[in-house]
């Protein structure tokens, strides 16, 4: 029988922090319940008093995590201002989960590993995400802070570039999470801003 209440989340949020670990290091196929409750000095059958198996913990992972990241957007979405701020923060906010929170560990980690009833959760969860995502984007281009595009094509760059954080990042490095997210939203929200006119015209007088 699993634990609920304060104290059992408490603790399958260690637990899912320990798996996470582990599941950076080897892979989920490769990472043990054994290895992840010794982690945290508990047997086995202590670990399965939180979780039925391993598959359960990777929903867990996928499932806090997209939480986490939706209560983000319903901030940023709530305190409003321009849309090239709101983006900014969520990006940073996804930065952050990604090497404080997740320890490197991709957010898109073995999703076929899942059951069909836990994959259909997070993926509407994961929808409900980018569809935030997008309409920043949207504002964005429709208020002329941002260049005219895709907002489609616009979101997955930018979930692929904090995704692939995960093929780099090495908790050693000197780069904290702030320096990194903020690197990366800086990079991301100027490529996509509009030029002013003058600008445009600037430009096109340097490459003549």
């Amino acid at each position: 029988m699993r634990k609920t209440g304060e104290n059992a989340t408490s603790r399958r949020v260690e637990i899912l922090r320990s798996a996470v670990a582990a599941f950076r290091r080897r892979g989920y196929h490769g990472a043990s319940v054994d290895e992840i409750a010794g982690t945290l000095g508990m047997t086995k059958g202590n670990l399965y008093y939180y979780f039925k198996n391993k598959e359960e913990i990777l929903f867990f992972c996928h499932d806090w995590s997209l939480d986490i990241l939706l209560d983000r957007l319903r901030e940023v979405e709530a305190q409003g201002g321009p849309p090239d701020r709101q983006l900014r923060r969520l990006i940073v906010a996804f930065v952050h989960m990604i090497i404080d929170e997740l320890h490197g560990t991709a957010l898109t980690l073995d999703l076929q590993a899942l059951s069909p009833a836990h994959l259909k959760r997070v993926i509407a969860k994961r929808d409900r995400f980018d569809r935030g995502l997008r309409r920043i984007i949207e504002d964005g281009i429709e208020s002329g802070v941002f260049a005219p595009g895709d907002p489609k094509l616009l979101t997955f760059a930018v979930l692929g570039a904090a995704n692939w954080i995960t093929r780099w990042y090495d908790p050693r490095g000197a780069k904290s999470s702030d320096e990194i997210g903020n690197a990366f939203a800086e990079f991301l929200i100027r490529g996509m801003r509009s030029i002013p006119r003058n600008g445009r015209q600037r430009a096109r007088r340097t490459q003549e």
